[in-house]
């Protein structure tokens, strides 16, 4: 088939950027011919706090990416559905409800003359705003398919529309620089652990500060969605300054080793959440993860086998699985039960979800 993704590819970064150029891959070892249909300007600066671009991306970059799409140019979204006209399929990659009028025109430029996927990242976003559910429910009543991460999230677009929805875990993108480094189970105990990604409240960074136990360390390490002054406030006044390594920044793939080459763990301390792939990174790069049962958080831990899982939110359950996670022998033992994914299952159930036999 001839497929066009709508969705953004480097110079954008993120796991966005990270699933959308890997399923690009994938369509194309297929025997699709794909095109990414990316971004010139994606958000308004002030919807997203962080850095946008990078300059070398993390991954191997498609090679069949047109940037067009800018969200101040409405002529640009109605050209782009004209162009995509004689694609067998269009490829919506949902990101934020942000995205919906732009989609919206290239609707409106394809004029109903292919079939359409809405491939929702997040159906609704975990902070929510009021235009979030008008606008999500214009885009996905007018699409010709819904793909979803989750049975949850399965539902919530099912409430939305009543066009056909399909759930399919979100396959593993982790670019070839973060796979595949074994740690031994007698490796020395750091008294350290990791929180890694984009921080943004729903990720619950605060609760594992609460929840830090005495003699513990904790790396912090990834784009704060603000909050940063917040979090500085809360780790003085808990006296945990000399305890609490603050790295505020985007972190590119290459450093990702150096981050975990000396912690324990990876926490994963989230309040909600859909799919996500931090806990294989996490076994990816050899540590137990410990993590809140929410979205696919739990599927993908195996509680005492290869990390713990917590009720989300509470500071309590959290601490009272990091003082178990020290206790004598048992970071070693549950790093032994470490093993790194296996994508390809996961992808070709993905494609098949998604393209079938068509």
């Amino acid at each position: 088939m001839r497929v066009a993704i709508v969705g953004p590819a480097h110079p954008y970064k993120g796991g966005g950027v990270a699933h959308t150029t890997e399923l690009a891959h994938r369509l194309r070892a297929a025997g699709h011919d794909v095109l990414i249909e990316s971004w010139r300007a994606q958000y308004p600066s002030f919807l997203y706090p962080g850095t946008q671009t990078v300059d070398t991306p993390d991954g191997a970059p498609f090679p069949n990416v047109l940037r067009d799409l800018d969200w101040r140019r409405p002529d640009g979204w109605v050209r782009a559905g004209r162009r995509l006209a004689g694609a067998d399929l269009v490829i919506l990659v949902v990101l934020s409800p942000v995205q919906v009028p732009a989609y919206l025109g290239i609707l409106y430029g394809l004029r109903r003359r292919t079939r359409v996927v809405a491939l929702c990242h997040n159906v609704l976003p975990h902070e929510r705003k009021p235009y979030d559910v008008p606008l999500m429910r214009a885009l996905l009543r007018r699409v010709d398919g819904v793909l979803a991460h989750s049975r949850a999230q399965g539902d919530l677009a099912r409430g939305l529309t009543p066009a056909p929805v399909t759930v399919a875990e979100m396959a593993p993108h982790l670019p070839a620089a973060l796979r595949g480094r074994a740690r031994g189970a007698g490796e020395e105990v750091a008294g350290r652990l990791l929180f890694f990604g984009l921080v943004r409240p729903y990720k619950g960074l605060d609760v594992l500060i609460r929840a830090l136990p005495e003699g513990v360390s904790l790396r912090v390490a990834g784009e704060f969605w603000g909050g940063l002054d917040e979090t500085k406030a809360l780790v003085a006044q808990l006296g945990l300054t000399d305890r609490v390594e603050l790295r505020p920044g985007y972190v590119a793939d290459t450093e990702v080793p150096e981050l975990f080459a000396d912690v324990d763990a990876l926490v994963l301390p989230y309040r909600g959440g859909t799919a996500s792939q931090q806990v294989w990174l996490g076994h990816e790069q050899g540590v137990p993860v410990i993590a809140s049962r929410v979205g696919t958080l739990g599927d993908h831990v195996t509680d005492g086998v290869d990390g713990l899982l917590v009720e989300p939110g509470s500071v309590e359950s959290l601490r009272a699985a990091l003082e178990a996670f020290y206790r004598p022998g048992e970071p070693q033992r549950l790093r032994s039960g470490v093993k790194p994914v296996d994508p390809e299952p996961y992808w070709d159930a993905y494609l098949a979800a998604l393209v079938g036999d068509r």
